[in-house]
């Protein structure tokens, strides 16, 4: 298929591209990198057993922040895949009052328009750019502005036209008005002008209404009312730089074939697409007479044909479920995965642990991925003029007090370093601005001063950290 990249990426490959992102957890990502290369291994097999072959689903098991979700979302990143993170606990049995378990595949499918669109606007960016200019120009052309400076490569060019704003040298030969306003639109001098205009609204009230009733997610009424109702547009004095942005959606729009786009969804979705199914564990166990638990094995029952294949009805078509990689997740620590229905637990084959985080693990969590926090806070302060930099010590603070009150309060994993990097940088954040072109150490002794008042105040700590 077009979109696969798994013959791109070995297992060892796709280990190698989350590991830039996550710390640890090697048995997690040696299980999804192989799920991953299974898709494109079923695609080499003969006709007459590819469809035999179904996903292995994985259930994650670990306590909270320790990766399972990030491991998911950027597996999906690398295969340009639809991605759905949803939480079992959200859904509720067939009767109650709560969402239908259907509804995931919708959301994905929905994803996946979202993503097969968003290349296809990448595709004819610069079409949609230049027919954009086009409609602008129309507007502003006869309009004074102030003359754009000559720049070097003027010097030895000896054309000269006359346009709106007299006498000017041309670097590319003989340009009209049009030609020199196309040129000083796309420098940005003119995004400060104003113009009219005219585009089609983004969406019809009347579907929208209808649509967000009980049971009508799966109808098309978009297209439906579109045939009876005319397409609605309306005039919009916007400046330049704005128009520019809503006439190029709307040119992209044009250019973009949306029966191939949803054709393209649907068959990513159906073939690759992954969704991850958080708090397995809290709809774990057995039916109980009455309370919240009531629902908890039916939800099991509801889930159990999403997982194990079924034809679900969309807005844009059928969605069979057969091949959709179903990754499930849950702290189990009162429940453990054989407490779920034994038909679901035979749809998740594959059980990986992930570890609790070590302080080494904090450590590295800052320091090592490609967006770790350290990177973060350093490039979110540089626009005010700020160059921040850390001390081997002060990274060893940070990681060793995230631990400390991981062990002491609620462990909530790699979670825990945005709230004690929050305190850090707390008094930084807000006075920046007023701090332009300075370098800041972040030191041992400088975490200690924003921190060690909160933690020995165990009750303070639980409110702050």
């Amino acid at each position: 298929m077009e979109f696969d990249r798994e013959q791109d990426l070995t297992p060892r490959e796709i280990v190698a591209e989350l590991d830039r992102f996550i710390v640890g957890q090697r048995a997690a990502k040696r299980a999804v990198a192989v799920a991953l290369r299974n898709r494109w291994r079923r695609q080499q097999v003969g006709d007459e057993l590819r469809d035999e072959i179904m996903p292995k689903n994985i259930i994650m098991i670990g306590p909270t922040g320790v990766g399972k979700t990030e491991i998911a979302r950027r597996l999906a990143r690398l295969a340009r895949a639809p991605f759905l993170k949803v939480e079992a606990s959200k859904f509720t049995e067939v009767g109650y009052v709560g969402r239908d378990v259907e509804s995931m595949v919708r959301d994905l499918l929905d994803l996946g328009i979202n993503l097969v669109k968003a290349e296809a606007e990448a595709k004819v960016e610069l079409r949609a750019r230049e027919a954009a200019e086009d409609r602008i120009l129309e507007q502003l052309k006869g309009r004074a502005a102030p003359r754009r400076p000559l720049d070097e490569r003027d010097e030895d060019r000896k054309t000269f036209i006359a346009g709106v704003d007299g006498v000017m040298q041309s670097d590319e030969g003989p340009l009209d008005e049009r030609e020199l306003l196309r040129r000083r639109l796309r420098d940005g001098e003119l995004d400060q002008e104003y113009v009219e205009v005219d585009v089609a609204e983004t969406h019809n009230p009347m579907a929208d209404m209808f649509s967000k009733q009980p049971g009508m997610e799966q109808m098309n009424l978009g297209g439906v009312l579109g045939n009876i109702f005319p397409e609605r547009r309306k005039q919009k004095r916007v400046k330049v730089g704005e128009a520019m942005r809503l006439l190029i959606n709307e040119e992209s729009s044009r250019l973009i074939d949306m029966d191939h786009v949803i054709s393209e969804a649907l068959e990513r979705t159906t073939q690759g697409g992954i969704i991850f199914l958080d708090e397995l564990d809290k709809i774990a166990g057995r039916e109980s007479s009455s309370g919240p638990d009531v629902s908890r094995e039916g939800v099991q029952r509801d889930l159990l044909p999403i997982v194990e294949g079924s034809s679900v009805s969309t807005k844009h078509g059928i969605v069979k479920t057969d091949h959709i990689l179903f990754i499930a997740a849950g702290a189990f620590h009162v429940s453990k995965p054989s407490d779920l229905i034994p038909e679901l637990q035979g749809r998740f084959p594959i059980r990986v642990e992930l570890t609790s985080l070590t302080q080494q693990d904090f450590r590295r969590i800052l320091t090592e991925p490609q967006n770790s926090l350290t990177r973060q806070y350093t490039a979110l302060l540089k626009p005010e003029g700020l160059e921040i930099g850390f001390d081997d010590e002060a990274i060893d603070t940070i990681a060793e007090m995230a631990f400390r009150v991981n062990n002491n309060l609620e462990n909530i994993g790699a979670r825990r370093l945005h709230t004690i990097m929050e305190q850090v940088f707390e008094e930084l954040a807000f006075e920046a601005p007023d701090m332009e072109d300075m370098n800041v150490q972040i030191t041992a002794d400088y975490v200690r001063e924003k921190l060690e008042g909160i933690l020995e105040n165990e009750d303070l700590s639980r409110y702050i950290l």
